[in-house]
C-alpha cells in the first residue's frame, strides 16, 4: 500500500521518503517503531472507564483490527492491580492505547464496545472474587450480560495452590469470557504466589497474539515488577530493615503473644500510605530443617540450585530461607508422588481422592510428608526441586509515616498449634516472636493496597471494625488523621478475649479519645463475660447511631479474619441497615453494595 498526499497527513516529500524506507523494514522494526511514535505521545498510562476505539486496517482482508487495549483488574491486596498496571505501560510501549481500570470502575455496559480485553483477576478466600470484582463478575455472570463475538480476550488468574479453590476466580472469568463468544487472544495463565516468571510468560502470549492478529510479531518485551515511589527496592528486591523495637503486647497471663515491630526505613527510599501492607520475607525454624535433614540423612553442606536461574546455596541454607517447607499443595503431593515407591501415596493423588487430599493438606508439612510415605528415591536437588518458593507474609502496616519518619510499624499475632502429636509454628510470627532481637534485619517490601484507603476528604466520618490484630491499620489511620488534623468524626469497634491483658494498644487508643482526635470507641471482650459477646454485638447494640452514621456519609473499614468475624460484622451491618433504614433484605444488601461501589465499604481481610 502506497502512501499519498491524498490518503495521508504527510506532504509529498514526506510521503515520498516514507514510500522509501517502509517496504524496506522488517516486521519486528515496524512494531518497534509504532511503540516509539506511541511511547513519545503517550507517558503514563490513562485510567479510565471508557475507551474510545482506534482503529487499524489489515492489509490482507481489509478489516479493522482496534490498537485499543482494556485491561481490568480485581485486587484485594494490590498484586493484580499492579500486574495491570504494569502489562499496561509495557503495552504502551509497543504502540497500543491502554486502558487500566479496577473493574468496580467499569462501566458493565461498556464492554461491548471493547474488542481486546485483558483481565488480570485474584481470587480471594475459598474462591471468591475481590470486593472490588463483585459487581462486574456478577455482570457477566448474569442475565444482563452480552453478547461478545468480536471480543478477543485474555486471563491472568492469581492465586494460591494451598488452598483448595485455586485461581478459581480468574477461571470462571476465562470460561464465561468464552460462552460469551470471545475469542482467546492467548491461553489463561494460573499463577501460584511466585507470580512473576508465569505472569511475564503470559504478557508474551498476549503480544504475540495482539500483534498476530495485527499481521505482524511483537518485539521482544521485558516486565517490570511494581515499585513504590522512586526507592530501588520492592517485591523481587527487598530491603533489609533493621529492627528497632520487638515487644509482646499482651499482658502477663494472656493466652495470647503480640508482637509490636518497628522497622527502620532510612535509606531505603520506601514511603506508604495508611492502610498498605508490608511484606515480609521470613526464615524457616531451623529446628524444623535439622529434622528434615536427620529424616532424609540429607548432607546440610550439599550444594543445590535453587532457581532457573541456576543460583546455587548449601542444602540446609536453602531450606532455612529459599523455600516453603510448612505448608502442602496439591501439586506438591503430586510430583512427590513420582518420587516414591509408596502405593499409599499414589493412590492419594490418583484421581477420585480430592476429599482424602483436602483432609491431609490441612495440619501436615513436609515433614509430614517424608515420615509418612517413605522410602524415598530422589536425591536432594530432586526433592528441593518440587518446593514452592518462600512466599512474603503480608501485614497491615501499623503506623503512619507522617508520624513516624523512616520507620514501619506491624502488628504480628504468634501462631502456635498442635497438630498430628507435633507443636506447629507459624514461619514469620514465632520467627519474630522467638528468634528476631533489636539490630537484626528483616528483608521487607511495600505492597501498596488502594483497596484500603482513608476517605480523601478528612472530613468525612469513619467507622473502624478491628478485633485482634485487626487493629492494626486503624492505628495508621489513627496517627494519620492526628498528624494532618482531621475533623471527621471517627468510631472504633475493637474486641478481644480479655480487658486486662488483650486491649492492644490501650493508652493511645484512651489518649485519642481524651483529645478528640477518636469520637467514639465501643469495645468487646469475649471471655469477660459469661456470654461471649463480639464487635457485631456491639455495633448491634449501636445499630440506631450507626445507621444514622451511614446516612451521613460515613466510610466503614473492616480488617480481621475473613470467614467468621469479616463474614458476621457483614451479614450485621445488612441486619442494622434493614432494621433502622426499614427496608427490606434485599434493598438493605444493595444499599451495602453501593457503599461498596461508592469505596465507602473497604474490607482488609485474610
Amino acid at each position: 500500500m502506497q502512501l499519498q498526499v491524498l490518503n495521508s497527513p504527510f506532504n509529498q516529500e514526506q510521503a515520498e521518503l516514507l514510500n522509501r524506507i517502509l517496504p524496506s523494514l522488517t516486521e519486528s522494526q515496524k512494531v518497534w517503531l509504532s511503540g516509539y511514535l506511541a511511547a513519545s505521545q503517550t507517558s503514563s498510562v490513562q485510567v479510565t472507564t471508557e475507551a474510545p476505539v482506534t482503529e487499524v486496517p489489515v492489509a490482507s482482508t481489509g478489516q479493522t483490527i482496534s490498537k485499543d487495549v482494556t485491561i481490568l483488574y480485581g485486587s484485594q491486596t494490590g498484586n493484580a492491580q499492579g500486574l495491570a498496571e504494569n502489562t499496561g505501560k509495557t503495552l504502551e510501549g509497543q504502540g497500543f492505547k491502554v486502558t487500566v481500570s479496577s473493574m468496580n470502575d467499569f462501566k458493565p455496559n461498556n464492554l461491548k464496545k471493547v474488542q481486546n480485553l485483558l483481565i488480570v483477576v485474584s481470587t480471594h478466600g475459598e474462591g471468591d472474587p475481590p470486593d472490588n470484582a463483585l459487581t462486574f463478575h456478577e455482570f457477566l455472570h448474569g442475565r444482563r450480560a452480552p453478547k461478545l463475538d468480536d471480543l478477543r480476550f485474555s486471563v491472568l488468574a492469581l492465586g494460591d495452590s494451598s488452598y483448595e479453590f485455586f485461581c478459581h476466580t480468574g477461571k470462571e472469568f476465562d470460561q464465561r469470557l468464552e460462552e460469551l463468544g470471545g475469542t482467546r487472544l492467548s491461553q489463561r495463565v494460573d499463577c501460584d504466589l511466585d507470580y512473576d516468571e508465569p505472569a511475564a510468560e503470559w504478557l508474551e502470549g498476549v503480544l504475540g497474539g495482539l500483534s498476530e492478529a495485527q499481521g505482524g510479531s511483537a518485539a521482544p518485551t521485558q516486565v517490570t515488577t511494581a515499585q513504590t515511589g522512586q526507592s530501588a527496592y520492592s517485591r523481587t528486591n527487598p530491603f533489609k530493615a533493621e529492627v528497632l523495637e520487638n515487644l509482646n503486647l499482651n499482658g502477663r497471663g494472656s493466652n495470647k503473644e503480640t508482637r509490636h515491630l518497628e522497622l527502620s526505613l532510612e535509606g531505603s527510599g520506601l514511603t506508604y500510605e495508611p492502610g498498605d501492607s508490608l511484606g515480609v520475607y521470613p526464615e524457616n525454624d531451623p529446628e524444623l530443617v535439622g529434622l528434615l535433614l536427620e529424616e532424609m540423612n540429607w548432607n546440610p553442606d550439599e550444594s543445590v540450585t535453587v532457581n532457573k536461574q541456576g543460583e546455587v546455596r548449601l542444602l540446609k541454607e536453602a531450606l532455612i530461607s529459599h523455600f516453603e517447607i510448612t505448608v502442602l499443595t496439591k501439586p506438591l503431593l503430586e510430583q512427590a508422588a513420582k518420587l516414591s515407591a509408596n502405593k499409599a501415596l499414589q493412590e492419594l493423588v490418583a484421581p477420585g481422592n480430592e476429599e482424602q487430599v483436602k483432609a491431609f493438606l490441612q495440619g501436615h508439612d513436609l515433614l509430614d510428608l517424608l515420615r509418612e510415605f517413605g522410602p524415598w528415591n530422589a536425591s536432594a536437588q530432586e526433592f528441593i526441586s518440587i518446593l514452592r518458593k518462600m512466599p512474603a507474609r503480608l501485614y497491615s502496616i501499623a503506623s503512619s509515616i507522617s508520624a513516624n519518619p523512616d520507620e514501619v510499624h506491624l502488628t504480628i499475632g504468634a501462631v502456635r498449634y498442635n497438630a498430628n502429636g507435633r507443636e506447629r509454628k507459624g514461619v514469620c510470627s514465632i520467627l519474630c516472636a522467638e528468634r528476631l532481637q533489636p539490630g537484626d534485619t528483616l528483608p521487607i517490601y511495600i505492597q501498596n493496597n488502594q483497596n484500603f484507603k482513608l476517605p480523601s476528604n478528612p472530613e468525612t466520618p469513619i467507622i473502624m471494625v478491628g478485633p485482634g490484630t485487626g487493629i492494626a491499620p486503624f492505628r495508621s489511620f489513627m496517627q494519620e488523621r492526628e498528624e494532618v488534623g482531621a475533623e471527621g468524626k471517627s468510631w472504633l469497634f475493637f474486641g478481644d478475649q480479655h480487658f486486662v491483658t488483650d486491649f492492644l494498644y490501650q493508652t493511645e487508643w484512651q489518649k485519642w479519645v481524651n483529645e478528640g482526635v477518636l469520637t467514639k470507641m465501643d469495645v468487646a471482650f469475649s471471655r469477660d463475660t459469661e456470654e461471649k459477646v463480639y464487635v457485631q454485638h456491639r455495633m448491634l447494640e449501636q445499630s440506631k447511631e450507626l445507621f444514622a452514621w451511614l446516612q451521613e456519609g460515613a466510610a466503614v473499614y473492616i480488617c480481621g479474619d475473613e470467614k467468621n468475624m469479616a463474614h458476621d460484622v457483614h451479614q450485621t451491618l445488612i441486619d442494622i441497615i434493614e432494621k433502622e433504614g426499614g427496608m427490606s433484605r434485599e434493598n438493605a444488601e444493595q444499599y451495602l453494595a453501593d457503599m461498596q461501589q461508592q469505596k465507602r465499604y473497604q474490607r482488609d481481610v485474610y
